[in-house]
């Protein structure tokens, strides 16, 4: 298959940017990139090719960085065995909310505010349960070995997030191909079409929202892998939703490639933005809502759109 070749060269080109350079800004760029690329497939899982838009993703981003953290402090777990819980969770909790969502009929805006209720619920309940260390939030220790999950460089981390975007890619790269890829669209398209057509949309968005929340979880475990600190407000609130609902439209919904490209994008734009207007508090959200309302107006297919029809105009004058 021709979209899993050019994953295997994707990931073979960012493996060898630590052999072609030990800079630890360059690094953290590839590697922070990466990371918002992982929050950006999550959500595209669901919203892109489900057409179920989220504004409350971060509720599975912070269910995993949450059990990453208390596996490791509270229940005495290895960090990698930590990671396959908070992905399980946050799949677990990705179920729940779509069986209360999805079987009373929930879509559009309704489902959308119903995330981000759910999102404040858990952060609310955060700030005051003492597991969670409430609004202090909790610190893992430092353990610099690759049995910790915890390296002396951002090279170790790099190749983690990038095994993490791999994953992601070659499911996004199935639901395009599969059957359960194309029910799901169909579901997208036209929900009733595709129940007249035999599809069940209960299972089908169901199927979709427990692997979306399973790789947001993957991202959250990670943030707290890199980071070693966790709150509330980092876990459940804002940032992560919003980080990756826009990658995910500037890049292009739907596609493979297309968030992967928004959030190195959308990265890019944040670096630039810092030099210029120095750590000036929630620039970054004011200069990702002008590029979401520019995108929606003239690129309302997103970057990965700008090449297809270029490809598309290309065969038409060859052809001609």
């Amino acid at each position: 298959m021709k979209s899993v070749l050019f994953i295997v060269v994707f990931a073979l080109v960012v493996g060898a940017i630590p052999l072609v350079t030990t800079s630890g800004v360059w690094l953290n760029f590839v590697m922070m990139a990466l990371y918002a690329g992982l929050l950006a497939q999550a959500w595209n899982i669901l919203g892109g090719f489900g057409g179920q838009f989220s504004f409350g993703h971060a509720l599975f981003f912070g269910f995993g960085a949450y059990v990453q953290a208390i596996a490791q402090l509270q229940w005495g777990l290895n960090p990698w065995v930590a990671l396959v819980a908070a992905a399980g969770v946050a799949a677990l909790v990705g179920l729940i909310v779509g069986a209360l969502s999805f079987r009373y009929g929930l879509k559009g805006s309704y489902f959308a505010l119903v995330t981000l209720a759910f999102a404040e619920v858990c952060r609310i309940l955060a700030l005051s349960l003492p597991f969670t260390g409430a609004g202090v939030g909790l610190m893992v220790p430092l353990r610099e070995s690759v049995a910790n999950l915890q390296f002396g460089s951002r090279v170790g981390y790099l190749y983690v997030i990038l095994a993490m975007v791999v994953a992601a890619l070659l499911v996004s790269a199935w639901l395009r191909h599969s059957r359960f890829g194309a029910y799901l669209q169909a579901v997208r398209d036209n929900e009733d079409a595709a129940r007249a057509a035999g599809v069940d949309p209960l299972r089908v968005k169901l199927g979709a929202i427990v692997l979306s929340g399973g790789f947001m979880g993957l991202a959250g475990a990670f943030y707290v892998q890199v980071f070693q600190y966790i709150d509330p407000g980092i876990a459940f609130g804002s940032t992560a939703s919003v980080e990756a609902l826009v990658a995910a439209i500037v890049g292009g919904m739907g596609t493979v490639w297309g968030p992967l490209l928004g959030a190195f994008a959308l990265h890019v734009l944040a670096d630039l933005t810092r030099n210029l207007f120095g750590e000036l508090p929630g620039i970054n959200m004011v200069i990702y809502g002008c590029v979401l309302v520019l995108i929606v107006m003239f690129l309302p297919r997103g970057i990965a759109g700008v090449g297809q029809n270029v490809r598309r105009l290309w065969k038409g004058g060859r052809g001609g």
